[in-house]
């Protein structure tokens, strides 16, 4: 077993899939710098820089996918997709079903979402309820550096488009970059399991749509992608401490396809259900899960804690509308007095 940061395992697993698989290339925004080992290993031809027009460059990608190769392309933040938006919505998420299955969109989106830096709600949205109510997306969230690289594997081998969000406060190359420019007086709430940490020597791929139970605990379940699960888990360790329940903490790895039978059965065992997502409140995730338990014929009780508004600037602001320990805390608490 090795150790990687979050973002050296990424680049590992995609140095070992393209290694195996000639059809994968690279592309986005000043990729050739970003990715600079890819680019000396691999060459101009396959990891390729692009105009700094998501539109133009998500729209190749498409064609190229289409064209039998299988393009991992790189929008700097979630919250920009929305520029490229009919390429990936209109298009690329449709194409199986319109072809009936006979044209597919094999292509990986990277895009960095989340926030804790104070950088505001034009770029620091999570997005991934909006991006997997849409029919042919696949949404990806990974919290540590072994299921990010196991993840990216399954998210190449799968046949359609994946959009695969990586959260800024576990990439140590994105807040370096949010460090530079006169900034050092910031500091980050970094979960350090979330950072680094043990990885295979050889990668597999880890399917979509299969979740993992972090923590076990049959008081409260509590269910969470990313930067979430590892706020989960602080606020788990306190809640045994300060008042002996014991909570599970289920990480869902990906939006869309949901492992909806792992939170039916965890929820079935606690009867207590408790959703961390950064994303946004009203039409989210959130309420995803609450339906998916009550079309189990599960009677729980429920609770959540998201992002209920735009994300203000305002560092102080900003760290009362995110998912922090305190709040999850505070309602992990009035659900197990209820």
């Amino acid at each position: 077993m090795r150790s990687l940061s979050f973002a050296a395992a990424i680049e590992d697993a995609l140095a070992q899939a393209m290694a195996a698989d000639g059809r994968i290339i690279v592309f986005g925004e000043d990729v050739p710098g970003l990715r600079m080992n890819l680019y000396a290993r691999f060459g101009e031809g396959r990891v390729r820089p692009a105009p700094i027009s998501e539109s133009a460059f998500l729209g190749a990608a498409l064609g190229a996918a289409m064209a039998g190769l299988r393009p991992v392309v790189e929008i700097m933040l979630v919250d920009f997709i929305a520029v490229a938006a009919d390429a990936l919505v209109n298009q690329a998420a449709k194409l199986g079903a319109f072809s009936g299955g006979r044209w597919q969109a094999p292509m990986v989106v990277r895009a960095t979402c989340g926030g804790g830096y104070g950088d505001g709600g034009q770029h620091e949205q999570a997005l991934w309820a909006w991006l997997a109510h849409i029919p042919g997306l696949a949404v990806v969230v990974p919290s540590s550096p072994d299921d990010a690289g196991g993840l990216l594997l399954g998210a190449l081998a799968h046949d359609g488009p994946v959009v695969f969000l990586e959260h800024k406060l576990l990439a140590e190359d994105w807040l370096d970059f949010l460090g530079s420019g006169g900034r050092t007086n910031l500091s980050y709430d970094i979960p350090p399991a979330g950072a680094r940490g043990p990885v295979p020597d050889t990668w597999e791929p880890i399917p979509l749509g299969v979740s993992r139970m972090r923590r076990e605990g049959g008081d409260l379940t509590i269910a969470g992608v990313g930067v979430a699960v590892h706020r989960a888990i602080a606020a788990a360790e306190r809640l045994a401490a300060e008042r002996g329940a014991e909570a599970g903490v289920l990480d869902l790895r990906s939006v869309q396809p949901l492992d909806r039978e792992a939170v039916v059965a965890a929820v079935r065992r606690s009867g207590r259900l408790l959703v961390v997502d950064e994303d946004y409140r009203d039409f989210g995730l959130s309420g995803e899960l609450a339906a998916t338990v009550l079309e189990a014929g599960i009677t729980a009780r429920f609770a959540r804690v998201c992002v209920d508004d735009t994300i203000p600037y305002d560092r102080r602001r900003e760290e009362r509308a995110l998912p922090n320990v305190d709040r999850i805390l505070a309602n992990a608490t009035r659900l197990l007095e209820s």
